[in-house]
C-alpha cells in the first residue's frame, strides 16, 4: 500500500543547511558548533535546519573504537539540550555517530521542541564505513513532524534511486540528507555527480531535497561542499552566504502533479516494471 496522492494545502517552508567543519574525534567542540549553529537559525526564524553526516566526530575515524570513544548515546542529555533551543514549529536534523552497547552506528537524529523525534541508522554504508560502524537495519523513516512528513536518509543512501522513491511513495513531503562528500574529479563547469542525482530525486518523485554536505580539510583530503536546497522541480534554490545555505521552499506543490494530465506517483504502472524493488509489485 502506498500514501495517498491527495494533496495537503501547500505551505511554504524557511529551510536552512549548513556546512559545518568538524573536528575529527572532538565531540565537545563539535557538539559547540552544532549549537551555535542551531541558536543562529532560530534566531533568524529558520523552520528546518539540517547538519551534515557525522557532525558530531567527523568522518575519517581510524577504528570503531575511536568512533566509539566520540559517539553519543540516543538518551544522551545533549539531544534535550538541543530540543530545549527549539520554537514549536522548528526541526533539526543533525548526523552523529551512535553508540549502542559496544556497536556504533553513522546515524540522524530529528529533533524538535518535543525533544527526539526519531532515529535513522544508515543502511548503505561507504567504504571504509563498512569496518567502523554496523548498518542499520531499519527501512529509512518518514517522520511526521510539526512542519509536515520528513524523509530521512544519509549520504549513499541517496545513490540508490528505490530509496528516496519508496520514501515519496510512502508520504514524504520532503527529503533530508546529511552527507559528507568528498571531492571528486569532474568536468569543469558540471555540477558534482552526487548533486546530479539529488535533483533528479527531487524531479523523479516531485519532492524537495535538501543535501547538507561538510566543510574544511579533514586527513588531508577536502570536500565537495556540495551542500544543495532543491525545489519540487529539481532545481536548486535559495542562497548562499559562505557555508550556508537558506530557501524558502513549498511542499506538496501540487503533490506529484507535473501537468494537467501528468502525476509522478499516480501515473506509475508497477505491473509493467521489472520487480526489482521489494513490494512495489502492488
Amino acid at each position: 500500500m502506498f500514501a495517498s496522492t491527495a494533496p495537503d494545502a501547500p505551505r511554504d517552508l524557511v529551510v536552512r543547511a549548513v556546512e559545518l567543519a568538524p573536528i575529527l574525534g572532538d565531540l565537545s567542540g563539535n557538539i559547540g558548533r552544532i549549537t551555535e549553529a542551531i541558536a543562529q537559525a532560530v534566531s533568524d526564524g529558520v523552520q528546518l535546519l539540517v547538519l551534515p553526516e557525522l557532525a558530531t566526530t567527523g568522518y575519517y575515524l581510524v577504528s570503531r573504537e575511536a568512533a566509539l570513544a566520540a559517539s553519543l548515546r540516543t538518551d544522551a542529555p545533549q539531544f534535550t539540550r538541543w530540543a530545549a533551543m527549539l520554537a514549536p514549529d522548528t526541526v533539526v536534523v543533525v548526523g552523529f555517530a551512535e553508540r549502542r552497547g559496544d556497536i556504533a552506528y553513522n546515524s540522524a537524529a530529528v529533533l524538535s521542541s518535543g525533544g527526539l523525534l526519531a532515529l535513522y541508522r544508515k543502511v548503505h554504508l561507504w567504504d571504509e564505513e563498512k569496518s567502523i560502524f554496523a548498518a542499520g537495519d531499519e527501512t529509512q523513516p518518514v517522520v511526521e513532524t510539526p512542519l509536515g512528513r520528513i524523509g530521512v536518509l544519509i549520504c549513499y543512501d541517496l545513490e540508490f534511486p528505490e530509496v528516496p522513491r519508496s520514501l515519496a511513495l510512502r508520504g514524504a513531503e520532503l527529503l533530508v540528507v546529511p552527507t559528507n562528500w568528498p571531492l571528486l574529479a569532474r568536468p569543469e563547469g558540471e555540477h558534482p555527480p552526487e548533486v546530479i542525482q539529488a535533483m533528479a530525486a527531487a524531479r523523479a518523485s516531485a519532492i524537495p531535497v535538501v543535501c547538507c554536505d561538510r566543510c574544511g580539510i579533514e586527513a588531508g583530503k577536502l570536500w565537495t561542499e556540495g551542500t544543495t536546497i532543491i525545489g519540487s522541480d529539481g532545481w536548486a534554490a535559495g542562497v548562499r552566504n559562505s557555508h550556508v545555505v537558506t530557501a524558502t521552499v513549498t511542499l506538496n506543490a501540487g503533490a506529484g502533479q507535473i501537468g494537467p494530465r501528468n502525476h509522478v506517483i499516480a501515473d506509475r504502472r508497477p505491473n509493467h516494471y521489472a520487480a526489482l524493488v521489494t513490494g512495489d509489485e502492488q
